[in-house]
């Protein structure tokens, strides 16, 4: 599987859960700083802004975190020329 270089301000997404935190896999935050040169990054989570569910968009969490624990998700189609390759847990 290509890997996505981890860039500030990504959205990405929990690849593991982090109950002392109360953080699951799944859920998705803000890339809001580099730590270590790139080694580790500063992730956002805020609640939900506008939509149904009205709140303020305020963060309700921030962690230092490590990049096999998150995953960039992407808002555009795939290059045709990236392979695809099935992930099994």
């Amino acid at each position: 599987m290509t890997k996505s270089i981890i860039k500030l301000l990504d959205v990405v997404a929990l690849t593991v859960d982090l109950p002392e935190y109360n953080l699951y896999r799944g859920q998705i935050g803000t890339v809001v700083e580099l730590l270590a040169d790139g080694a580790a990054f500063e992730v956002e989570f805020s609640d939900a802004s506008g939509g149904l569910r009205l709140r303020n968009g305020s963060t309700y969490e921030s962690v230092g975190l490590r990049p096999e624990q998150i995953m960039v998700l992407h808002f555009e189609p795939a290059s045709p020329d990236s392979v695809l390759e099935m992930v099994t847990a």
